[in-house]
């Protein structure tokens, strides 16, 4: 079996302050991923859900063009178009065919530098973040997902952050507030600070960094401020949902910061958890009691902290068993995992890193995310070279401090609350 060369990641300051890392990958295809860092987190206090009302809004028009024709623009180059609002960063993808990419991104800088902002297009844009609100209502997972951050992350008192606390459509309340003054103050918070730029074409790497500098010369620093993420363990809410044919349960625990020695540790314990058909949870909640369908454990990081969340979906009476089963599987991480869940855990983490670089457009929002999670780009080889170093000894003994059940903040959603 020949083995070909890992392609070498170049990593950049551009003369305007932002940063970009870009890879050299043969094929005929594109895929970028710009990350600027402000995302619902950072919406004002009663302004809940300008970040993402302001997202929607750039795309109605740009360089000149009006929402149909930027549209039209972006569908002559036959670019596909990604990302979205997130909690802590709002993400602008395309990918194409590397003939375009200069094309592409003169249509992704004028977005961000050169946006139309048409004040008749806001109210539409206010409604139909109003009924995205209105739909999670029909949607119990989505609307436990946002009462259980609601509970276990809290504002931040005296920040002028509304937080983690509120999904990306923001409130009622906080739509009603939304003016063109307001959106267009919080667009300043967009610029080269902390912003981060991924791509993976087949070009010439001198080439690129020339076409960076001359695409997004003239943006502005903007702002790039962390949130922090207050968790509070051991606490308990219940939402009542009358209509609903199950009960959903949603628990948070701390987990291990991505930029600590034990976070690949981390990572195979979680995927011995809940990393597929053998895993514990699947094991002990599905197959062997047939207590829920929908079950499973991941870790979210907020704040530069990583967390524990893990979910199932049970009927009303057996949803006390299936809560007493996660806690236990929770409870009994530190007692370490087998060699053979070990090793399960271990190539099932490897392949997930070797398909997920396949990827053009995985790979360039990688890129991004390691260097806002990680700071440097972790190139595929070396993190299969330290996986592969990892021992069960290792994450055995990371285990035997770790005790996330002992934390663990609850939130159910269902006809009635869950006794004890």
């Amino acid at each position: 079996m020949t083995l070909t060369a890992a392609p070498a990641t170049h990593v950049w300051t551009l003369e305007g302050g932002l940063t970009a890392a870009f890879e050299r990958r043969k094929g005929p295809g594109f895929a970028l991923d710009l990350r600027v860092p402000v995302g619902s987190a950072h919406d004002p206090v009663g302004l809940e859900g300008l970040a993402g009302v302001l997202e929607e809004w750039l795309y109605k028009g740009a360089g000149g063009r009006d929402a149909r024709q930027f549209q039209d623009a972006l569908d002559d180059l036959g670019v596909r178009r990604g990302g979205g609002v997130g909690p802590e960063a709002t993400r602008f993808g395309v990918s194409g065919l590397t003939a375009d990419l200069p094309a592409a991104l003169a249509l992704v800088a004028d977005l961000l530098l050169r946006p139309a902002l048409p004040s008749e297009e806001l109210p539409i844009l206010a409604d139909l973040a109003r009924q995205d609100l209105e739909g999670l209502e029909d949607s119990p997972p989505d609307l436990l997902a946002t009462e259980a951050r609601r509970l276990a992350f809290p504002r931040a008192p005296g920040s002028p952050f509304a937080g983690y606390a509120h999904p990306a459509s923001g409130t009622p309340e906080g739509l009603a507030r939304l003016d063109v003054g307001n959106l267009r103050g919080f667009l300043d918070r967009y610029g080269t600070r902390g912003s981060l730029l991924g791509l993976v074409a087949d070009a010439d790497p001198a080439e690129v960094r020339t076409l960076l500098e001359r695409t997004f010369a003239g943006w502005g620093l903007g702002a790039d401020e962390t949130v922090p993420a207050l968790f509070r363990p051991g606490l308990r809410a219940h939402v009542p949902y009358p209509e609903a044919e199950q009960t959903h349960l949603s628990l948070t625990a701390p987990g291990v910061s991505p930029r600590g020695p034990d976070w690949l540790a981390w990572q195979v314990a979680l995927t011995a958890l809940s990393g597929g058909s053998a895993s514990r949870l699947f094991h002990a909640v599905r197959e062997e009691r047939g207590l829920a369908y929908s079950v499973m454990a991941s870790s979210v990081l907020l704040g530069g902290q990583g967390f524990l969340t893990a979910y199932a979906g049970s009927t009303p009476e057996r949803a006390p068993e299936t809560l007493e089963v996660l806690l236990a599987e929770l409870a009994r991480l530190p007692q370490g995992l087998t060699g053979a869940e070990f090793g399960r855990a271990r190539r099932g983490l490897t392949a997930s890193v070797v398909f997920g670089a396949e990827s053009l457009r995985a790979r360039a929002s990688g890129l991004t995310r390691d260097l806002a999670v990680f700071g440097h780009v972790r190139p595929v080889a070396q993190l299969r070279a330290q996986l592969a170093a990892l021992t069960l000894e290792d994450v055995n003994a990371f285990l035997a401090g770790y005790h996330p059940a002992a934390q663990v903040t609850r939130v159910t959603l269902g006809p009635q609350e869950l006794v004890g």
